[in-house]
């Protein structure tokens, strides 16, 4: 038995060192990356080595914004559930990795039987019956060895799905963490807008009672009174339609914190300007792949179909399995530890060859091709889509810049206006219309100015979300997608 034990653990042996000699399918590369040298609109002398923080919001600067982000990133419901996502996957890549170990269980039982006096075998023995209890105690173990890497290749498409799970739970943060910001600045710009129509409120009840004087003075008319009021009043009607907006973006930002809106009560900026948006550093487009979790969940998505075709060749080529049990048997409890229980057998040593299928492995090896060509396509698709969107939020940071820049000629001018208007009329050189274009023209610029301002925020937002908004890779997803093409 010793000799036979130790000609199976040789063979098992040889088997084994075969493993490591030939792998099927092909090793996984990562794609090419965006072979553009810089952005199009990529301001001149921007750096390209610098990059966004982990926590890319503290860049504005607003200990508000910071708190909304924290507890977005604690208590938001959608991050839960893609943490529990995460762990489903991690928890089934250790199902598969298993497959590399030996599998072994220990069983025990205890039985009483009895054979029939009457059956065959009973009347060749004399017409005896056989009874008595039975004690067991054993072990048994399973193996596949892993001849040409097929349990390899499962387990390293398992590994990457689980790292496309870990890149989609970073996406999900990425995502949440720029919509509390776009939503924040938005309410930010709600707020000056707000600011802005109290003062040109106040403007024109100091000018209805101007104009209620000068009526009663004889000095104007009631077509002048009815003017003023009109504006008075929708000055105030305009306020309402802003706190109505400002009320919708602060639920908003309760459910992306995971707290109940009617919980949410933001104190209003009484300020009428907003801060200058930050500097975002931008960095070289041959970096997105490095920064963006989309991106390398994608390339992460890629190896998993390529190592999913080794998978399917490896059923064209031989499964070997070894079996094996070691225990204890015995009619009685004291006797069943004793050598003479014991019981074993090493074995069968199984190798499986397939012969005919009907076409069934060259179909499953037909559709994993398919599917990894599907899925290079997906990312080309992808990486375009990550280009076209920081070009595009680039785009918005430079012609919103210019825009704000015309625009505050045209509210100074607009200022100007009104105050020649007032002037005019104060003295009876012009009609009470002319006062009331201007408040209008300049309620109207100061309004869009910061209607700009708010919008060159949310672009730089855009921007920091385009590149990844300071994404930090885990090891095993940085080695996935190196920033160079190899």
């Amino acid at each position: 038995m010793l000799t036979a034990f130790t000609r199976m653990t040789l063979a098992a042996a040889v088997a084994l060192a075969v493993t490591g000699c030939a792998t099927v399918g092909s090793d996984f590369s990562a794609p090419a990356n965006a072979a553009d040298a810089t952005f199009r609109h990529q301001a001149q002398g921007a750096a390209s080595e610098a990059k966004l923080p982990a926590q890319w919001w503290t860049v504005y600067g607003d200990a508000t914004l910071n708190r909304l982000e924290q507890s977005a990133l604690r208590d938001n419901p959608s991050v839960k559930a893609a943490a529990q996502r995460l762990l489903q996957v991690q928890a089934q890549s250790g199902i598969t990795r298993a497959s590399q170990l030996p599998s072994v269980n220990l069983s025990t039982s205890a039985a009483n039987s009895r054979t029939s006096a009457n059956t065959s075998q009973a009347l060749a023995l004399g017409g005896r019956s056989i009874e008595g209890n039975q004690y067991t105690l054993g072990a048994s173990m399973s193996y596949e060895v892993d001849l040409l890497g097929r349990v390899r290749r499962m387990v390293e498409a398992s590994d990457a799905q689980a790292l496309a799970a870990e890149a989609d739970r970073d996406g999900v943060l990425l995502m949440l963490s720029s919509q509390v910001a776009s939503t924040y600045w938005q309410l930010r710009g709600m707020d000056a807008e707000m600011a802005i129509l109290r003062g040109a409120l106040d403007t024109r009840r100091e000018t209805e009672e101007l104009v209620t004087a000068r009526f009663d003075a004889g000095l104007s008319n009631e077509l002048d009174v009815s003017r003023a009021r009109i504006e008075r009043a929708n000055a105030q009607a305009d306020l309402h339609e802003v706190q109505r907006q400002r009320n919708l973006l602060e639920h908003s930002l309760a459910t992306l914190t995971g707290a109940s809106p009617s919980s949410m009560q933001l104190p209003a900026a009484s300020a009428s300007s907003l801060p200058q948006p930050p500097v975002i550093p931008v960095g070289l487009p041959a970096s997105l792949l490095a920064q963006r979790p989309d991106l390398a969940g994608s390339v992460a998505n890629l190896r998993a179909s390529n190592a999913q075709i080794g998978v399917a060749e490896g059923a064209f080529y031989p499964a070997l399995s070894l079996t094996g049990n070691f225990g204890f048997a015995s009619e009685s409890l004291r006797e069943l530890s004793k050598g003479g229980s014991r019981q074993f057998s090493i074995g069968p040593l199984a190798l499986s060859l397939p012969i005919f299928d009907g076409g069934r492995n060259r179909a499953n090896l037909a559709i994993s091709k398919a599917r990894y060509e599907e899925a290079v396509a997906n990312h080309e698709g992808k990486l375009l889509t990550a280009l076209r969107e920081v070009e595009d939020a680039l785009s918005d940071v430079e012609q919103r810049q210019q825009q704000g820049q015309a625009q505050a000629a045209s509210q100074s001018a607009a200022a100007r206006a009104y105050l020649v208007a007032r002037a005019r009329y104060e003295r009876g050189v012009s009609t009470y219309l002319d006062v009331t274009d201007a408040q209008r023209s300049s309620l109207a610029a100061d309004r869009a100015a910061v209607q700009i301002n708010t919008q060159r925020l949310l672009a730089t937002v855009s921007v920091a979300r385009a590149l990844g908004a300071g994404w930090q890779p885990s090891p095993a997803l940085a080695a996935l997608a190196p920033v160079k093409t190899q």
